[in-house]
């Protein structure tokens, strides 16, 4: 007709798309109207052959004709059939505001179950039907409900976008091809699995970002050597930095677990770049008064001295004196100033070092002796016991015995861990214990949750309700969160300190003989009981047959 040919076949694409848009429309109108009474279904039921129907029409049609068949697809049926409930309007649930909306209801918009990629629609449960049945529907994408399914087609030739250019970094249709000759083209689908391994990659990097900066507020909030305005400026610098990466985080979370090959890759951009937060490692703990008044007392004393030397060098080359003959040539001595005060400096240095470390140590010990206040006598509570341990009599021992116990498998007890937990338990205020650790090569600790699951090897980490520290291979110390942290320690500990701030959601560990903190885990949202948790694990052979022991506060070895 005088058009070229790459507008003919544009035009033609066009309308083919627009012909299936409507014929999926018009099919899926039909499926919610019985095709006896040819009215929207009333109490719809489904026949064997998988086609619906009012109750009562079905049922007065198979009263009148014999033998049974199906009014649709003419099957036949030697008994009458059971009849079974389909779903219908009234069995799904209206839309709210801000859900995806069905684009076939009409009157009122039920809420869409899914989306079509294919037919660039959105559908209810009813609308959904032929999808789920029809051969040739049944090959379409679909996806969890969006909005603005246009917008996944090619502006320029009104098709779907299928393809990733790698080369632009680009979404294609199948036309659009040809504008990007030799270029590295694969499909949207491979793209998008590589993208959400990305995703996966950055989720990690995030929370080991938002674990960095909960660890600074613990570290500024112990430190007595910042002024509290200086601290509180700090804390809430990182409070914010933890919001925005807990958001970033949801996100990146919920695009890692989407089926919207297309949605993933158009937000990729903006979610996998870094986000903007402070380089916290150039924050420094300045030194605290107490040392800056040293500082200056040094610095008096330094100023001090340089008049005392140059008075004493006037004095010596005063040019009056005269020196008697044979006596010694002190042209050739030399008060030398700054070897004297260079060794005061290194003196002073020294001191400071030393107060920095004992001011170091002196909060450590102020905070252990803080949370010491809060100790609660606990027992271990022998209906959780794994049936390996052995437990002493007064409850404030457990070790790995090797041969399990029979004992009643009831749900509180775990079956498959070697670990036990404290009858005590805290849903508010804090709470604080200490126990022996000593010659052991092996164990676990910390607190759980009372809802934790205690039938099968469950994975120790926040999620699944612990918040724990072990020792594995006799040095080796890790806190078990999400992803696990190794911790390097100065010493290792004979008896370790466990503090619970049930509103605060802190847990921290110390190593009582020298008071510093171990671990903590901030910022936790706790919502149910919390009992103490021990793990001596296996005796493995004698090497770890040392029992761990529940100790009082002060309690000298």
């Amino acid at each position: 007709h005088g058009y070229p040919h790459s507008q003919v076949e544009n035009m033609s694409t066009t309308l083919i798309m627009s012909m299936i848009k409507a014929l999926s429309c018009l099919l899926s109108e039909d499926q919610f109207l019985c095709s006896i009474c040819l009215d929207v279904f009333t109490d719809p039921v489904s026949t064997p052959c998988g086609h619906n129907f009012c109750k009562t029409c079905i049922t007065q049609h198979w009263d009148i004709n014999t033998p049974c068949q199906c009014p649709m697809c003419k099957k036949p049926f030697p008994l009458r059939p059971e009849l079974h409930k389909a779903s219908s309007h009234s069995d799904q649930q209206c839309a709210k505001l801000g859900e995806v909306l069905c684009d076939v209801c009409t009157g009122t918009k039920l809420k869409a179950l899914k989306s079509c990629l294919v037919c660039l629609a959105s559908y209810c449960e009813t609308h959904l039907e032929p999808h789920q049945r029809i051969t040739g529907l049944k090959t379409h994408q679909l996806i969890d409900p969006v909005e603005n399914l246009e917008g996944r087609m090619c502006k320029k030739h009104d098709a779907p976008l299928q393809l990733f250019c790698k080369t632009d970094q680009m979404c294609l249709c199948m036309l659009c091809t040809s504008d990007h000759k030799a270029h590295d083209i694969i499909p949207l689908k491979e793209e998008y699995e590589g993208k959400k391994a990305e995703l996966g990659e950055t989720e990690a990097e995030i929370q080991q970002m938002i674990q960095k900066r909960r660890v600074k507020i613990q570290e500024i909030k112990r430190s007595v050597e910042l002024s509290r305005e200086d601290a509180e400026g700090f804390i809430k610098e990182l409070q914010q930095e933890i919001s925005e990466l807990m958001r970033r985080s949801t996100e990146v979370e919920q695009l890692s677990h989407t089926e919207d090959h297309l949605h993933l890759l158009q937000s990729f951009p903006s979610l996998s770049a870094p986000p903007h937060t402070k380089n916290w490692t150039e924050v420094r703990v300045h030194r605290s008064s107490y040392v800056g008044s040293v500082r200056r007392a040094v610095a008096q004393l330094e100023e001090t001295l340089s008049k005392e030397m140059k008075k004493l060098c006037a004095d010596l080359d005063f040019p009056s004196l005269s020196a008697p003959p044979h006596t010694k040539n002190w042209t050739e001595v030399r008060v030398h100033r700054s070897s004297y005060v260079g060794s005061v400096r290194r003196a002073v240095a020294q001191l400071e070092e030393t107060l920095s470390k004992e001011m170091k140590n002196l909060c450590a010990d102020l905070e252990l002796r803080r949370v010491q206040h809060f100790e609660v006598d606990v027992t271990l509570d022998p209906d959780t016991a794994y049936p390996a341990l052995i437990l002493s009599d007064d409850g404030k021992q457990v070790k790995h015995g090797d041969v399990k116990k029979n004992l009643p498998n009831n749900s509180e007890r775990f079956s498959h861990c070697p670990c036990v937990l404290g009858k005590q338990s805290i849903s508010s205020g804090r709470f604080y214990y200490e126990v022996r650790v000593k010659g052991k090569t092996d164990w676990d600790l910390g607190v759980a949750s009372g809802l934790i699951e205690r039938k099968g090897n469950i994975p120790l980490c926040p999620k699944n309700g612990y918040w724990t520290i072990w020792l594995r291979n006799q040095n080796e110390y890790d806190a078990n969160a999400d992803p696990p942290v190794r911790l390097s320690l100065k010493s290792q500990p004979q008896k370790v300190g466990v503090f619970v701030d049930y509103e605060e959601g802190l847990v921290s560990f110390y190593d009582v003989d020298t008071a510093a903190l171990i671990y903590s885990y901030s910022g936790c949202s706790f919502t149910e009981k919390l009992h103490p948790y021990f793990c001596p694990c296996v005796n493995d052979g004698g090497k770890n047959s040392a029992p761990l022991i529940i100790c009082p506060v002060n309690q000298t070895e």
